[in-house]
Parts: structure tokens; sequence; C-alpha cells
């Protein structure tokens, strides 16, 4: 096991990842922006080192800076955390050849599942359903109306380095196909350096269902059930849950074998996440794997009772992962807070936390590193906690939320808990009628 595990990350993951290393005697080395001297990961952690200044080219993507602060303080491992390097695969390498362990799956892997042309031509190998289109990347607005035509409309255009929405457009018909190309192809060199892109047959209605997958160096690979992440503004998740209202049990094990199929195709080694669309037949297409833990991992760990974070610290050190199957005991949400003002198109809200109260009591969970007095830089994603409430039934678990988000107070910013309140009054949104574009006709009262 390791000594030292250096987090190269920032925020609530930073401290959710000195949590779990604390509980398994593993001592940590915190690094942080010269705008992040105060956040709560540099305060708990054994050790910490500054990396830059506030903008993350200059810190938390600056590679040599993080090595340096590894070699410094005698890590023995770094954890990347999610987003900045965490799929990184040139990071990985690199600390590797500095004898550092790259907490996640080899550069190989990440290679593999980076890219999703190749991820998806290796799932069709793998014999997991993709949805229809591809081909390779589109090589002319010509090329890409030939291969529209053979789909058939609507079709999507999608950046082959992207996430995030970046890089992606829906096309209805013929006439707006050049300019969704050109603008997606501009959006994904600026986004990505890469303008390559791709066509798939757009899924309409569709849920975004993941499953949470683990697999170790011995070939062993399991899943651990579902999360639906439908509820999404521009492509970014809001809210996440598990089980997923729209779940059969026959769908949860068909996915479920699927997930590990396409895992064990690239013999994956650490816990990551295979993305599906789900339409409204139930008919799943392999999206995208994520392979670093994700921000919405909580809610599968409140619903099998399972430390995410502790097995894939387990599985880079070598050991073996039972191989078995997890499936939910209870029901969990989870709704992102982010510092942004929801009644003003969600314009983003940096600043001082004046005053905080945080939710408490039976079922309820927070992640978070922020204080009363913290300021939230403008520099980083706009998410400063992760409530999560669980409870035997859906409606028990959205009971428990609305109540939590009641007693939640920020002040000094601007934050997305009114509109989190608002959908757990929704009627469709309880009923749980709801698809990617459920929020598209939601307005906030």
């Amino acid at each position: 096991m390791f000594k030292k595990i250096l987090i190269a990350n920032r925020g609530e993951i930073a401290l959710r990842v000195i949590r779990t290393c604390r509980e398994m005697g593993i001592k940590t080395v915190a690094v942080y922006s010269t705008a992040d001297k105060d956040s709560l990961h540099v305060k708990f952690a054994d050790e910490a080192v500054c990396i830059g200044r506030p903008q993350s080219s200059d810190s938390y993507l600056n590679i040599p800076h993080l090595m340096a602060a590894a070699e410094i303080t005698n890590a023995d491992a770094i954890h990347p955390g999610y987003g900045f390097l965490a799929e990184n695969a040139r990071f990985a390498q690199i600390c590797g050849e500095h004898g550092i362990k790259f907490i996640g799956p080899k550069p190989e892997m990440i290679t593999a599942m980076g890219d999703k042309i190749t991820a998806k031509e290796t799932m069709i190998k793998a014999g997991v359903p993709v949805v229809p289109g591809g081909g390779g990347l589109l090589e002319s607005v010509d090329h890409a109306k030939g291969l529209a035509k053979e789909i058939g409309y609507p079709v999507i255009l999608k950046a082959t380095a992207g996430g995030g929405g970046k890089g992606m457009r829906v096309v209805w018909e013929e006439n707006e196909l050049e300019r969704a190309f050109t603008t997606a192809k501009a959006e994904a060199a600026a986004a990505f350096k890469n303008d390559g892109v791709y066509m798939e047959k757009f899924v309409e209605e569709p849920r975004h269902i993941e499953i949470q997958i683990a697999g170790d160096r011995y070939g062993k690979v399991c899943h651990m059930s579902e999360r639906d992440c439908s509820i999404q503004r521009r492509h970014q998740k809001l809210v996440e849950e598990s089980p997923s209202p729209f779940m059969t049990n026959e769908l949860r094990e068909k996915m479920g074998e699927a997930a590990v199929k396409a895992a064990s195709a690239i013999n994956y080694e650490s816990v990551g996440t295979i993305e599906f669309l789900v339409d409204k037949h139930r008919n799943f297409y392999f999206m995208e794997m994520n392979t670093r833990i994700q921000v919405e991992h909580c809610v599968t760990e409140e619903v099998t009772n399972f430390d995410l974070i502790k097995e894939q610290i387990k599985i880079a050190s070598g050991e073996s992962i039972s191989g078995r199957n997890y499936y939910p005991e209870m029901h969990a949400i989870e709704c992102r807070i982010n510092a942004e003002d929801p009644y003003n198109d969600f314009r983003p809200s940096p600043g001082k936390i004046t005053v905080l109260h945080q939710p408490g009591g039976h079922g309820v969970r927070i992640d978070s590193h922020t204080y009363a007095g913290y300021v939230i830089p403008p520099y980083y994603d706009s998410m400063i906690a992760k409530i999560i409430s669980v409870a035997r039934t859906r409606e028990e678990a959205i009971n428990t939320m609305s109540r939590a988000l009641s007693e939640y107070v920020v002040e000094g910013v601007k934050t997305t808990i009114p509109f989190h309140q608002q959908l757990m009054r929704n009627e469709d949104f309880c009923k749980g009628n709801f698809t990617t574009k459920f929020l598209e006709n939601f307005t906030m009262l």
C-alpha cells in the first residue's frame, strides 16, 4: 500500500480523497494555486505545496510543477481526481516514468477510450450496442451530407476529442448541416486543439444512464449498477440518482453485462464509468467511457455502501477486487450546488461566502470544500458542493432532499439551490418523467 499520495486536484474532490486516505493510514499532499491557498483541502492534507498562479495552465494543468511537488514531498502515488489531468494519458505515462503510481488506468487504456471513434470501434468488436453512424472523421461538408442521408436525420456532430458538450451540434435537416459542421470543428479546435468531428444518429427523447465499473490487473471486472444523469443543462449534469426510475431489472442486467464487456475489452484496471444513451423503447447505446472517478460517484457509494475512492486506491496498489456485481439497496439523489444565478441564465457568481449553514440529519451527505468566509475564485468550475440524500424509496429521497435544501443557507453569492428546490417539487420529475431535454422547457418561478 502507498505511504503518501499527492492529490493533483482541488476543492471537494481533493478533500474527498484526503478523507479516505486518512482512514487508510496514508499521508497526503495537497497542491494548490495561489487562488486556492485558503481552500479546505490545503488545510486538511498532511502537507501542501503551491504549484502556481490561478490559471489552470499555470497550476493544476502544469505537469512539471505537479511532478516537482510529488518529488520534493516523496509521494509514491498521485490521485488525479476528476477533470484537469484525470484522463490525460501523457500525465499517467510521466508518472510511471518517474516511479510514481498514477491512481487510475494505464496510459494505453486512457488513450483507447479517450478518442471517441476508437472507443466506438472497440465497443463494436466487443459486442456492445453503439449508436448508428460513425465511420471515422468527417473529411468535408459533402462527406457529412452523404453520411447524414445514409443514417437519416436528425444527426449529431461530435468532437472526437470532446466532452462537456463542446464541439457538439444537432442537425435536423440538410440545410443546417454546413453551418453546424463549420461551427463544431471550430469549437472543437478551440477547446481540444483537435478539430476532428464525427457523426451519429441523434437519439430522440433519450435518457443518460451510466454504469459504474471496476477492474483489476488480474482480469476481474464488476459493475456497481446504474446512475441516471438525465437532468442536464447544455450537456452539463445537474442532478444524478440511483437507481434510475426508468430502469427495469431486465434492462439493468443487460446494461451491466454490456458495461463489463466494454471494460473487459481493454483489460481495464481501475474504477470507471460506461455511459449510455437509452431511448424511450429502452434500447441502449454506448456513448463513452470515463476512465476516472466521477463527480457523481457518491450516489453509487450511498446505495451500495461502498467506498469507491478506497477501491480505486486498492486496485492501484495491486489488490484484487471481489469480482461480484453490486446492486442498489437504497435510493440516492445528488444535487450539484453551483455558484451560479439560476434566475439569470445560470451566470457564474464567484465571490465571498459571508454566511453558510449546511444541512444535516438522517439521510443527508454534503461533499464540499466551502466555509463562511471562503472566497470562491472565478478561475475554475462553479460547483461548490454536492448534496446527496439517501432513503429507502425515491419518494422519501426526494422529500429528504427537499428538506435539506430548505436548510441550506449560502449568502454572499448566488447559488443553484433555488433551482433544485423547484425541481424537487416538479410533478414530472417526481413521477420520473424526464429525458435529457427536460430542462429545455423548465422555467424558474
